[in-house]
């Protein structure tokens, strides 16, 4: 008979076979999306003044991915103070942001985080009741022990994205994505899988290219 000590060993032995606590539930490219002008990007988390961490966190694995494939991507949260845009209107924004040579903005926005708070109990069996349920003593054992092991309450963080890529010389809003994270480790593993997620489904929408890869010449 196996004996398994703990809900939360099993769940997490489950999790860490099912990949990464990021995942795309819905995305979408314009039709007529323009975004070959696209070279120097600017990175903006909106997300709340007491998650100033996880923001950086999120700004700057995005970057560095925009980066590696080539483009000029800069952090908000380095280039601009959170106040700089406090009273100016649409247009001169988007003007002080075309005059610093930005061509398109790519949003983080943090819409929404919950917390789940749920009971482990401290042992439980996954055995045929028939196996362990046909000797008294046995059972008794079993359930001894099952009752008497002290479980503990532990907590869960869900994270609730919205990414939007904006192309500054048409105003136009040319890619969208919603995600969704499940109890990550850290803040720096949630950026490191954010990223690498919202980059390779734009390439995939040929929303964005790598720079860095030659263009083959007809012969």
């Amino acid at each position: 008979m196996k004996r398994i000590t703990g809900l939360a060993l099993l769940f997490l032995l489950l999790v860490s076979g099912c990949g990464p606590s990021s995942r795309i539930t819905s995305s979408w490219k314009a039709d007529n999306a323009q975004t070959n002008n696209i070279r120097k990007v600017v990175v903006l988390g909106l997300i709340r003044d007491h998650d100033r961490s996880l923001r950086e966190k999120m700004e700057q694995h995005l970057v560095g991915d925009l980066r590696s494939m080539g483009y000029d991507a800069v952090c908000s949260c380095e280039e601009y103070n959170p106040k700089t845009f406090e009273n100016m209107n649409e247009e001169q924004a988007i003007n002080k942001l075309r005059n610093s040579g930005i061509d398109a903005v790519l949003t983080i926005v943090l819409l929404d985080k919950s917390r789940e708070r749920f009971y482990v109990p401290g042992r439980v069996y996954y055995s045929p009741y028939v196996i362990y349920q046909n000797r008294f003593w046995r059972y008794s054992r079993i359930m001894y022990d099952r009752i008497y092991t002290e479980g503990y309450y532990t907590t869960n963080t869900n994270y609730f994205w919205e990414s939007n890529l904006y192309n500054l010389a048409t105003n136009q809003l040319v890619y969208s994505a919603q995600s969704e994270s499940f109890d990550p480790g850290s803040s720096e593993q949630l950026g490191n899988e954010y990223g690498a997620m919202i980059i390779k489904d734009m390439v995939n929408k040929n929303v964005l290219t790598n720079l860095k890869e030659p263009v083959l010449k007809a012969m």
